[in-house]
Parts: C-alpha cells; sequence; structure tokens
C-alpha cells in the first residue's frame, strides 16, 4: 500500500534524477509537469482515501475476528429528528453501533448522546465543527477541535473518548500530528455506503451488502429518512447471513475510552 512519506522519498529521487539529467542533456518542461501532476493526484487520492492508511493508521476492519461480527457506524449525529429513529430500529433487532458524534451537535442534544450509551451503543469523536475546511486546518486547531469534543462528551457521559473519525474520512500530516498530541485512534471504514449523496436506497443498500462479511465496518450518517429505510433492510440482511453488528471497539478489540 502506497505511503506519504515512501511517496516522498520517491518524488525527491525523482525530482533530483530530472535536474541532474537536465544537467547534463534536455529534459522536456512537460517531463517536470507530468511528473509534478502524478505527485499531486496520489496525494489527494491518497488524502481522501481513509483505506489506503496513506498519512496515518486507521483501523478499517477485521477479518481476522473468530466471531461473525461486523459493526455499523454512524456519523454526523445526534439528530434529533433521525438518531432516535436508528436506536429504536437497533433495539427493535439486537443490533448494537458506534456514533461519531459532532461535538456542537452533541452540545445541543445532550439527552440523545446519553440514549446513545444507554441503549449499549459506543460513542466516538468526529470534530466539533465538521467544517468542510476541516483538511486544511493546521494541527493545533484540529486538536482544539478533538479535546473540545472530548470536553463535550464526557460533561455529558463522564466518559473520555479515545476514537475519532475524521470528517470526510480526510487525512493528512497535521491531522496526523494532532491524534499524536490527544491520543485518540482513527477509525475508518472498508463498506462507504455514500448514503448522503442522491444513489437510491436500493443502490445503497446493494453497496453495503455487497461481498459483506464477517469484520467490515460499514459508514452511515444517522442523519436523513434514507439512512432509516437502509438501516432496516440492512438489519433484516443480516439474519439470515448470521451476522451480528457490535460497537467498533469490540470488532477491533480496542477500548473506547480512557
Amino acid at each position: 500500500m502506497l505511503r506519504f512519506y515512501t511517496i516522498n522519498a520517491l518524488a525527491l529521487v525523482v525530482f533530483f534524477g530530472l535536474l541532474l539529467a537536465g544537467f547534463f542533456g534536455d529534459v522536456p518542461a512537460w517531463l517536470y509537469i507530468l511528473f509534478i501532476f502524478i505527485w499531486v493526484i496520489i496525494t489527494a487520492i491518497g488524502s481522501f482515501q481513509i483505506r489506503w492508511n496513506y498519512h496515518l493508521q486507521s483501523l478499517n476492519h477485521n477479518h481476522q475476528i473468530s466471531e461473525n461480527y461486523i459493526s455499523i457506524t454512524f456519523d454526523d449525529g445526534p439528530h434529533p429528528e433521525f438518531t432516535p429513529k436508528v436506536l429504536s430500529l437497533l433495539k427493535e433487532y439486537n443490533a448494537k453501533a458506534t456514533f461519531f458524534l459532532i461535538g456542537k451537535n452533541a452540545e445541543m442534544h445532550p439527552n440523545f448522546v446519553q440514549q446513545i450509551l444507554n441503549e449499549g451503543h459506543t460513542v466516538g469523536n468526529h470534530s466539533y465543527s465538521h467544517s468542510k475546511n476541516f483538511g486544511f486546518f493546521s494541527a493545533e486547531k484540529v486538536a482544539a477541535e478533538l479535546r473540545q469534543t472530548n470536553s463535550i462528551l464526557k460533561k455529558i457521559t463522564g466518559k473520555e473518548v479515545k476514537l475519532f473519525r475524521p470528517p470526510f474520512g480526510v487525512t493528512n500530516p497535521n491531522i496526523k500530528h494532532a491524534l499524536k498530541k490527544t491520543g485518540h485512534l482513527s477509525i475508518g471504514w472498508n463498506k462507504r455506503s455514500f448514503d448522503t449523496t442522491n444513489l437510491s436506497e436500493k443502490r445503497i443498500l446493494r453497496r453495503i451488502t455487497s461481498n459483506l462479511k464477517k469484520g467490515d465496518i460499514i459508514l452511515l450518517h444517522d442523519s436523513s429518512a434514507k439512512t432509516v429505510a437502509v438501516l432496516e433492510q440492512l438489519l433484516l440482511t443480516l439474519q439470515p447471513h448470521k451476522l451480528q453488528s457490535v460497537p467498533v471497539n469490540r470488532l477491533l478489540e480496542i477500548e473506547a475510552y480512557a
């Protein structure tokens, strides 16, 4: 798998090779442009593909697990309309999940945060603002957002949250440095539903259930009626396949709280 430091080291070797070749001969300008273009593309894709672990190590699945467990995870909550519906379905089907909460939403709806915990689910940190510019934040600003959200969640639950999911699944060196400061573990996924897009419920469900196997981590969002409908069909699908949804910390065999 490609890694940021490996690619940069290779890029430096190639770049100095081009400079050396240009010193002794004629290297066309388009070759330099092509080199820069390829580096930018690889870095951009690596930053948006959390499963690559390009910038930092994220836990994306556990296919070595012996039990028939998968993990359903929800980002962006709590939502006053849809989180209760999600919780109701999970209770009906005796499924447990992980909710990566946005700090400002948790601050507005502490009762739902507590309900999530009371019903046996796990909560994680999903930044305070979930800003569209989160990927451009400095390491200090990322760390500040994580600490602010942790403080809110601890005030509500009494727990020090260790699990973090980067907004949009974006990673970069600043986020890596921030996690070293805060001690959070980055949690990814290997089944992305795209439930926040215009895809139909049928296509979203097919994306999730196609080749679904034990150890998989599913990404959903408790923020729309479409996701609630998909969730019910997913829970129905798990039963004949003898798969059980558990909190991601149980799947990954890690601690969710400090």
